[in-house]
């Protein structure tokens, strides 16, 4: 068998999965790798996406429901994390005696028998392991690939390759990146977040330290020196971590950032003070010049040249949603953005402001009750580059579901120092709000982690005259 079979990974001959919540990011990944490995691959989700499309479009067989009989035969069920104990489908595998996988426990099993690069970090992670997987493509690494977003170039989130390369990004979330077994372990930086899991941030820093600690003598750690937790964690792995940034303190260091015309920055690259080479980036902000470092020392790990992982991430135009055009009318851009939490938000908008002279009216849609309680503050002091705030209501994802919480989206609007902000109703109203507030000129970004992804295209249809006001 091809793929997997071919590189002997724990994974029988001739094995049926089974995938619940097939629809997220990450397990239409692992269910398009499986596939394009051989394997029978099944799934069942709540609702269509576009994800399941794909899937469907591919040749797998996705039930919109959950039911005992969609597990069928087979010999090896996944679960997201999303799906609950007394879902029908993983109550009918228990009695059944099939074994039963989170989506965690089959990356590491994947991870167990290949050379795994694995991106962490609060933020950035998906971006640079999308980069990370662009330079080992034109390296001719031949890796496999699961990254948590989809590369336009890739058309998903998943390749398989026929080599022992393995490039994951490595979710802390549930401290899930603990079930890796990385040969190189990437950490872009460390910050407040998931607290509705963690108890505090000493234990996040905890769990990226365990994470670091994974890593064999014969691996690298390669971490942001620009973020102090991050460079910590390089000083006390000294012998094998090396650090990337902008701070004269980094082993690698971006240096003459200027912007240019591909829409991103040029800029050299330092390595331990000597001149290696100049990158042309097409993607925006400093943020992204970061993570182009992060993931060329990762790449130069295993060996590849610095030319070439500037050549790949020159024709690197990006990851879905992230600052993704949706289109323009009536002279105002509408971009989208999976912006959520107050870093993420605030190098958004940023890299917004670095290559936009009029006005940015971002339509922010909170992701958690628990997530906008836990950084109220944060969120509050995180929209100074937007010139107009628009706050919907907030989104509860499947699994992690809250009715309210102490701080309500109305409460954000009259907290957003620095800039114009007011409270939206729910998505469509807010998507309306924006459509009368904007002008030529203007450059919108729907921002958020849940389904305020749909409001670009519902705001450009207003705006051309499709719909009403």
């Amino acid at each position: 068998m091809a793929g997997l079979q071919r590189r002997s990974l724990p994974l029988p001959t001739g094995a049926a999965f089974h995938l619940v919540g097939i629809g997220g990011a990450g397990m239409s990944a692992v269910a398009t790798v499986l596939w394009e490995a051989g394997y029978a691959v099944t799934g069942s989700d709540l609702r269509s996406s576009p994800a399941i499309d794909a899937l469907r479009a591919a040749g797998i067989p996705v039930a919109i429901g959950h039911a005992a009989a969609n597990v069928g035969g087979c010999s090896l069920l996944v679960r997201s994390s999303a799906v609950p104990d007394d879902n029908p489908e993983i109550q009918r595998a228990q009695h059944l005696g099939i074994p039963i996988l989170n989506h965690a426990e089959f990356l590491g099993l994947l991870s167990q028998a290949q050379r795994t690069l694995a991106v962490a970090g609060t933020s950035g992670k998906t971006t640079t392991t999308a980069m990370l997987s662009t330079i080992a493509i034109a390296a001719g690494l031949d890796p496999t690939i699961l990254v948590g977003g989809v590369l336009p170039t890739l058309g998903s989130g998943a390749r398989l390759g026929s080599s022992d390369f393995l490039v994951v990004e490595a979710d802390e979330f549930e401290r899930r990146f603990l079930q890796l077994h990385p040969e190189i372990a990437v950490v872009t930086n460390v910050q407040p977040d998931h607290l509705d899991y963690y108890a505090n941030f000493p234990e996040i820093v905890d769990a990226f330290r365990a994470f670091v600690g994974r890593v064999p003598d014969e691996g690298w750690i390669v971490a942001c020196g620009d973020d102090p937790v991050a460079a910590h964690l390089a000083d006390d792995a000294a012998e094998n971590a090396i650090t990337f940034g902008l701070t004269e303190a980094a082993d690698w260091r971006a240096v003459g950032l200027s912007k240019n015309d591909l829409g991103g920055h040029d800029f050299y690259v330092l390595a331990h003070e000597t001149l290696v080479g100049h990158f042309r980036l097409r993607v925006p902000g400093r943020h992204n010049v970061l993570d182009a470092l992060a993931a060329t020392v990762a790449a130069g790990r295993v060996g590849v040249e610095f030319t070439t992982a500037a050549a790949a991430l020159e024709q690197f135009t990006g990851v879905q949603r992230r600052l993704e055009l949706k289109g323009e009318a009536r002279g105002v851009q509408v971009v989208d953005d999976y912006s959520h939490n107050p870093p993420k938000v605030r190098a958004a908008l940023a890299a917004l402001r670095e290559h936009h002279e009029g006005r940015i009216v971002c339509l922010f849609q909170p992701h958690t009750y628990h997530r906008l309680g836990s950084l109220f503050d944060e969120f509050a002091h995180a929209f100074l580059d937007a010139d107009v705030v628009i706050v919907s209501e907030v989104y509860a994802p499947a699994g992690r579901r809250s009715a309210t919480g102490d701080r309500t989206s109305e409460d954000l609007s009259r907290a957003i120092v620095g800039t114009i902000a007011r409270y939206g109703g729910d998505l469509t109203a807010a998507t309306r709000a924006v459509a009368q507030s904007v002008r030529a000129g203007d450059v919108v970004v729907t921002m958020g982690a849940g389904d305020v992804t749909d409001a670009g295209p519902a705001l450009l249809r207003i705006l051309a005259g499709g719909e009403d006001q």
